[in-house]
């Protein structure tokens, strides 16, 4: 393990020790303060944010709204953060009462008929307490995460969502090469339960090509993939924030469609699942925190 990999997995463990200890005005105080001061050094991730929220807003880049939507954008991803250290400590019967959900029916409706279903998010709001919201409902899922380094880190992590209730598998396995999370998400989802994934960045360079906001990005292939294999429904949803409390837009199920090949199939999905993305991030852009690249001439063409 390497300094700065100590240093990150002193950091995180600090944030779950403390941060939760922390009287919650106190805590949201201080990591809108931490947001802020990251805004004012406009480093290079701040800078990502703003380019990726001019593409979504249209706006020139050089726009003085673009700054403050950034500032925004800043202050809700620190409080995901904020929120990630405490979860283990809150009330989570606070979160389900506090979790406004529009068209609950397009997950619940399809779970009482004992079917599956992929529902798809986008890096937005909290999703870890969306998934607790799900789990207060009476619904565990299965979910996959990043392998993050060092590998201390991806275990609390792991931890952290397992002990609010969800499955989590590996995306990759130690050391690299394929984990085989598709062939155990595909068997909770015969079994009728549901998946939850995060879908709107590819991290395999082996994603599907869609029209995002105008230009072209690479989405992953799994969420109608796994649909398509398994009869499952796949179901987009943004969590957002909602003042001091949380929400979550639902939208209905994309179907599988009756023509083509399976590549052809893929294709459409996940391009529709795009297109509900662009909806749901649209009307509240500072709470997407896409501090990355993600549009294919952004990318580095290696």
């Amino acid at each position: 393990m390497t300094l700065t990999d100590r240093i990150v997995a002193a950091a995180y463990s600090v944030g779950w020790s403390l941060v939760k200890l922390l009287p919650e005005p106190l805590a949201s105080r201080l990591f809108r303060a931490i947001a802020d001061v990251m805004w004012r050094r406009r480093g290079k991730s701040v800078l990502r944010l703003e380019s990726n929220l001019a593409r979504v807003t249209g706006r020139d880049k050089t726009d003085p709204y673009l700054r403050e939507l950034a500032r925004a954008g800043l202050r809700s991803y620190f409080r995901y953060w904020m929120e990630v250290f405490r979860l283990p400590a809150m009330d989570h019967r606070r979160i389900v009462e506090s979790t406004h959900v529009t068209d609950e029916h397009h997950i619940f409706d399809v779970l009482a008929a004992g079917r599956g279903i992929v529902i798809a998010i986008p890096h937005t709001g909290n999703w870890d307490a969306a998934g607790t919201w799900l789990i207060g409902r009476g619904h565990s899922f299965t979910t996959v995460a990043e392998r993050l380094k060092p590998e201390s880190l991806f275990e609390r992590f792991v931890a952290f969502r397992e002990g609010l209730g969800m499955e989590v598998l590996p995306l990759t396995a130690k050391g690299g090469g394929t984990a085989h999370a598709f062939g155990t998400l595909a068997k909770r989802l015969r079994e009728g339960k549901a998946v939850a994934l995060p879908a709107e960045r590819d991290l395999t360079a082996t994603g599907v090509e869609v029209d995002f906001f105008g230009a072209r990005a690479r989405m992953v292939a799994g969420p109608a993939l796994l649909a398509i294999q398994t009869g499952a429904a796949l179901v987009p949803a943004i969590p957002l924030f909602e003042g001091k409390e949380w929400g979550l837009q639902v939208f209905e199920e994309i179907p599988v469609p009756a023509e083509g090949t399976r590549q052809e199939k893929v294709a459409a999905m996940t391009q529709r699942l795009a297109h509900a993305f662009e909806k749901g991030i649209a009307e509240r852009p500072e709470d997407w925190h896409m501090l990355q690249r993600l549009w294919l001439d952004d990318l580095d063409p290696r």
